[in-house]
């Protein structure tokens, strides 16, 4: 018997009516016609394909490309009491059997899998034994060779219409331009197909794009003007760190997170940013997935993105609350040069990436001819100085390797541990003796891992942080002195990546058959390139009629709130704001904020009319960069 879809909203969600087309495309596919629904970012899709499947009896198959995104979906629905159950790479076979077991008999209503793990023979022939009530194609924008996250093996997806036939499939995606649009429903092979669009506008959020030669005071400037909660998006970890410490060296409090941080320290910041314990968070585009904060009041992209979706979906995580919130770009004039240099002089050719893929098989000395199917632990800074190879060009060769399903790339920071005492048993005790303030943490060791004293052994500092109620950091320091004063041998190793080889190897073989893919995908990437430039270098068009054009949503509606709709028709001739800072630097020496401030002058008029006065003598700079009248 099919349970009422609202009574399953409230009991799971707590929420009393659905939002947008959430209602429609839900009663849809209960009808069993399949559904593209295209919903912005903090739209509710997941919503769209959980609550109709906990409706019927059955189990629900869900595809989504990333590993974070998935085990993020199932540890929500575990938390609100659903049956849910991921295949991620690295389970062993005998696991991968029952948990497939799990999902005939054991009442779960979801199964999550990457597109990888849909062409294994054994998952398709488990799949068909199942009880499937509805297919779920998440992030369906990467079907498509023309989106920004392209991956070859969602081009298989449409397997599933082959093997449960008279299931609806539900794709979904939050990006999509109209011929995105038409690849989806071309390659799912999607039938008599209903499209639901809601509207990308977010007409909450106020869209900028603030030209500075000085990012760091503007940043400044909006954090000091918008209160709350904020996202700072840049491109690179290094500038996480080193501009979450300018932050809280100018009295915000921020944090930085990227790819690299361990998963302890990941979900420690997150829900440190969640809390408010801190307000602001530094970050790479490796932040935002799974992270639902409807409170986050401002986003700023520090550096520009590489294409307009990605700019859209981050942006889009601000306001999710409906309340009035801002996302803005801040450039200068090198950044599109950076850009430009950053994403595009970086496209990597067929001969580069065969060469890569070459040395990375030699990386870990795999033969030809040889398959590897446990994940690997990566550190792809040796892997480049090894090789002589540029880093961005290196990892954008992995990139398009892993979306050949070559190999699954994935940044999963790793660190493995290991001790072994190898002072007698009485030198452990003199040690002990001597060393009282360490001591109950070098006893709860010795305790915890029996047979330390004999043979090396990988210990779990997470765990030992527990017992001890110290710091990861502290105990490495503890560790790294018994290693110094010969009580004991300590390993520590790190690494940021893991890879799993997907096809045996085969060299030029492996790369041949999408040879040809390589040319579109870096047009593609070119394309992306120019439409976002195109976003920061218009002057005209309002910047939400900009962006839902780009998306393929025509209308003449402007926003009124952005930087394009509220510009100011320049007041008077730059005369008058000459001598409107003559007449304020009679009064006062002052800097060019101060006169920025003082006339409302946006920076570049102010900056080109002191540049004039400076050029004819009326004005000239002390020795603490204030302007002065010249005497």
């Amino acid at each position: 018997m099919r349970k009422e879809t609202k009574a399953i909203l409230k009991e799971f969600w707590g929420h009393d009516d659905f939002r947008g087309s959430q209602k429609t495309i839900i009663d849809t596919v209960l009808s069993g016609k399949d559904v593209l629904a295209l919903m912005p970012t903090g739209g509710g899709k997941s919503i769209c394909y959980q609550v109709p499947a906990l409706s019927m009896e059955g189990l629900c198959i869900v595809v989504s490309p990333l590993v974070a995104l998935i085990q993020d979906q199932v540890s929500q629905l575990k938390s609100r009491g659903i049956k849910a159950i991921a295949l991620t790479g690295g389970i062993p076979f005998h696991e991968l059997n029952d948990l497939l077991d799990n999902c005939l008999y054991g009442n779960y209503k979801f199964l999550y899998l990457s597109p990888e793990r849909l062409q294994q023979s054994l998952i398709q022939e488990r799949i068909q034994e199942m009880d499937v009530n509805l297919i779920a194609i998440d992030e369906a924008h990467c079907i498509s060779q023309w989106g920004n996250d392209f991956r070859p093996a969602y081009l298989q997806c449409s397997i599933l219409k082959e093997l449960l036939p008279n299931i609806p499939m539900m794709a979904l995606t939050a990006t999509a331009t109209p011929k995105v649009v038409d690849d989806i429903v071309q390659n799912l092979k999607l039938e008599d197909v209903s499209i639901y669009k809601d509207s990308f506008s977010r007409s909450n959020i106020v869209f900028k794009v603030k030209r500075t030669e000085d990012k760091l005071y503007q940043l400044r400037k909006y954090m000091d003007k918008i209160p709350g909660s904020s996202i700072v998006y840049v491109r690179s970890r290094k500038m996480s760190v080193s501009l979450s410490e300018y932050l809280n060296k100018n009295g915000f409090k921020a944090s930085f997170f990227h790819g690299g941080i361990s998963k302890s320290e990941k979900e420690e910041k997150l829900q440190d940013w969640l809390k408010g314990k801190v307000s602001v968070m530094v970050a790479t585009n490796a932040f935002g997935m799974g992270v639902d904060k409807p409170d986050v009041r401002l986003v700023v992209h520090y550096q520009i993105p590489d294409s307009l979706e990605s700019y859209f979906q981050e942006a889009g995580r601000a306001g999710r609350d409906g309340k009035p919130s801002t996302a803005i770009i801040l450039t200068t004039k090198e950044d599109q040069e950076l850009a430009k240099q950053q994403f595009l002089s970086n496209l990597p050719d067929v001969t580069f990436i065969k060469k890569v893929y070459s040395k990375l098989n030699n990386f870990f000395q795999i033969s030809y001819g040889e398959s590897i199917e446990e994940p690997m632990s990566f550190k792809f800074n040796v892997f480049c100085k090894r090789y002589e190879f540029h880093p961005n060009m290196a990892f954008n060769a992995l990139r398009i390797l892993d979306q050949n399903s070559v190999i699954a790339l994935s940044e999963n920071f790793q660190e493995k541990t290991s001790l072994q005492f190898v002072a007698s048993k009485a030198g452990i005790f003199e040690y002990l003796d001597k060393n009282r303030k360490t001591a109950p943490i070098i006893q709860t060791i010795l305790r915890t891992y029996g047979g330390i004293t004999e043979y090396e052994t990988k210990i779990n500092l997470h765990l030992l942080s527990k017992k001890t109620v110290e710091s990861e950091k502290s105990l490495k320091k503890i560790l790294k002195q018994l290693h110094k004063d010969g009580i004991a041998e300590y390993k520590n190793t790190t690494s940021d990546l893991e890879i799993t080889f997907l096809v045996p190897r085969e060299d030029d073989h492996t790369i041949n058959p999408f040879a040809k893919k390589v040319q579109d995908f870096n047009q593609v990437k070119q394309n992306n390139m120019a439409a976002m430039l195109g976003y920061i270098k218009n002057t005209d068009v309002c910047r939400s009629v900009y962006l839902l054009k780009y998306f393929g949503e025509n209308t003449a509606e402007k926003c009124g709130t952005c930087d394009i709709c509220t510009k100011k028709e320049k007041k008077g001739s730059p005369v008058k704001l000459e001598e409107r800072i003559i007449g304020l630097l009679k009064i006062s020496p002052s800097t060019s904020r101060k006169l920025e401030k003082a006339t409302g002058a946006d920076e570049k008029t102010l900056l080109k009319a002191l540049q004039q006065l400076l050029e004819d003598e009326v004005v000239e700079l002390n020795q603490i960069n204030e302007y002065i009248l010249k005497e």
